[in-house]
């Protein structure tokens, strides 16, 4: 009997020092896996960065090489040199924070009636909503740039601003939100008298600040990069968007050097890394509240 019992607890250790090595292997290869596709991700991104730092003769040197000989820092100045790149810069940051203002008002509004209101054709309208979201911009764009034009807004930053300022998606994702609260704290804020505005107001938007940042850094991103409604809206380089300007920095015909281009890129690149940077505890917040619910 007591062999049995030793032949049970060293079965019993074997399998536990078995079980370990596996799970040991296991996360190993999981963390090789994705040390590898974090590398392919940032190459491109530290290729733009060292191009960036390069003179334009050895932009394309060969082999290429990961790291300029010569520090060509002087490509950052010349990106403000070749085109108007604050006042662009500076359109970009007005058009963008617009955007996602009101974006957060449109939304959170449409997305907390969507959520807690009963009214006629509600299922209806949000059927129709979340169909738009399968039709994409540039089916709309001749309808939306005639009625910028009509309204006198064309070759001016309103004319991205507010065709902008109502998104299928984030009327969505606000409901998704708004949805995870419980009813409970609607009730108690009945009995204590509260209307639906001080209910809006007081109860569901401070507990969606989350998700609040997380369509706001969405949309930001989103805007920041944006080229196509640009290209079609604006003609005047002083109303001219980043993504405007960098192709404006390619110069005529595309002569322009390739590093001052990819400096301007960087540049550009800096304000959505550090908002990411900084904001990625709410980003994976925001998700998980509102993916749970449907």
């Amino acid at each position: 009997m007591a062999r049995s019992v030793a032949q049970l607890a060293a079965l019993d250790r074997a399998a536990n020092t078995r079980a370990r090595v596996v799970g040991l292997a296991g996360r190993a290869v999981l963390g090789t896996l994705l040390v590898l596709l974090a590398l392919v991700w940032l190459a491109p991104i530290v290729w733009t960065v060292s191009t960036s730092l390069r003179t334009p003769a050895q932009s394309f040197s060969l082999p290429p090489k990961w790291l300029p000989t010569d520090w060509a820092v002087g490509n950052y100045g010349q990106v403000f040199e070749r085109v108007p790149f604050a006042p662009i810069l500076a359109n970009s940051v007005k058009v963008s924070l617009a955007i996602v203002l009101g974006q957060l008002v449109t939304a959170s509004m449409a997305g907390y009636a969507f959520a807690r209101l009963r009214f006629p054709g509600k299922n209806v309208l949000f059927v129709l909503l979340m169909a738009s979201l399968m039709v994409p911009g540039q089916a709309t764009i001749i309808p939306v740039f005639l009625l910028v034009k009509w309204f006198g807004l064309a070759d001016t930053l309103w004319s991205l601003i507010l065709p902008a300022w109502v998104t299928a998606f984030g009327v969505f994702f606000m409901r998704q939100a708004f949805l995870q609260i419980p009813q409970e704290m609607v009730d108690a804020a009945k009995i204590d008298g509260a209307n639906q505005w001080q209910i809006f107001a007081r109860v569901f938007v401070p507990l969606t600040t989350g998700p609040m940042a997380v369509l706001a850094i969405l949309s930001f991103n989103t805007f920041w990069n944006e080229f196509f409604r640009p290209l079609i809206f604006l003609s005047s380089q002083t109303n001219f968007t980043l993504p405007l300007g960098l192709v404006a920095l390619q110069g005529y015909l595309g002569t322009g050097s390739l590093s001052i281009v990819l400096a301007g890129v960087v540049i550009s690149m800096v304000p959505v890394l550090l908002i990411f940077v900084f904001a990625q505890r709410y980003v994976i917040e925001g998700i998980a509240r509102t993916g749970v619910k449907g």
